[in-house]
């Protein structure tokens, strides 16, 4: 990729990330990368009003809808093939994709996890670390495959958890590592300049 890199970006939520990356794009951040759609599975999450305000295109859909995963993907790739988009961020969309859309997007899509995978893959990842006692925990970016944030790690940064804090300031300090790491990367991404032999990833 280089740039004009086109950018859909996935998420279920408040949509944090996905203003961090809106707000990097608009600051020459992403390496040239431009956000032109956002794909939601529900409707009324609040990342839905941050791209009407930004006039980010979104494709909007109810998963039950659907009698199968595969038929909803089967919609988005189309739409995402028709605005010709080069790289797929996930940015807190909280469902497994199937190898419909993994598949023509392999390498091309990214995920962010609030932990140093392997550790507290899943959901609420952060209250894991912190009900086990972890000293460090941190975030990962990585490769989309068809497992459970199992995907190649791209890259990772620490957080150590403070002594006497509370899991929802340790909440608000791994936030703002997504902010700032992740547009870092797919910034990497836009502008090509990622090597990726197996499991080992190389930026720059």
């Amino acid at each position: 990729m280089s740039q004009g890199c086109r950018i859909a970006v996935f998420a279920s939520g408040n949509g944090s990330n996905f203003q961090a990356l809106l707000e990097a794009s608009r600051e020459g951040g992403l390496g040239g990368g431009e956000i032109v759609l956002l794909v939601c599975d529900k409707p009324n999450a609040f990342v839905v009003e941050r791209a009407r305000q930004a006039g980010v295109e979104t494709y909007l859909f109810r998963p039950k809808e659907y009698a199968r995963r595969e038929d909803y993907e089967a919609e988005i790739a189309a739409r995402l093939t028709e605005l010709e988009i080069d790289l797929v961020i996930l940015a807190g969309y909280m469902r497994l994709l199937t190898p419909v859309l993994v598949s023509p997007y392999a390498g091309r899509m990214l995920n962010i996890h609030p932990s140093l995978l392997p550790a507290f893959p899943g959901t609420d990842a952060i209250g894991q670390a912190w009900n086990y006692g972890v000293k460090v925990t941190g975030v990962t970016v990585h490769l989309v495959d068809e497992g459970m944030d199992t995907g190649t790690i791209v890259a990772q940064e620490a957080v150590t958890v403070e002594p006497g804090e509370d899991v929802d300031s340790l909440t608000a300090r791994i936030h703002q590592v997504e902010q700032r790491l992740y547009p870092q990367v797919v910034k990497q991404f836009a502008k090509g300049r990622v090597r990726v032999n197996g499991r080992k990833v190389e930026l720059g």
